[in-house]
């Protein structure tokens, strides 16, 4: 359910504001992965959390440019 409803806000947001959070979410897996290069990262799993939703946000964009 978690998902789906981060899926149907993304759904709700405008083309700019997805943009602002895809930009967002690339730089905190930016920071994740400098942080497991220098083993200060505990949560691990957080990396593949982020891929995702930078995937769930690429693809909402791509269905909002298709409808258009």
């Amino acid at each position: 359910m978690k998902i789906n409803a981060f899926v149907e806000d993304l759904r709700t947001k405008s083309a700019a504001e997805l943009n602002e959070e895809l930009v967002a979410a690339k730089k905190e897996l930016f920071n994740l992965r400098f942080q497991n290069a220098t083993n200060q990262l505990d949560n691990t799993s957080r990396i593949k959390e982020v891929r995702k939703n930078i995937a769930r946000i690429q693809t909402v964009i791509t269905e909002l440019a298709k409808a258009e």
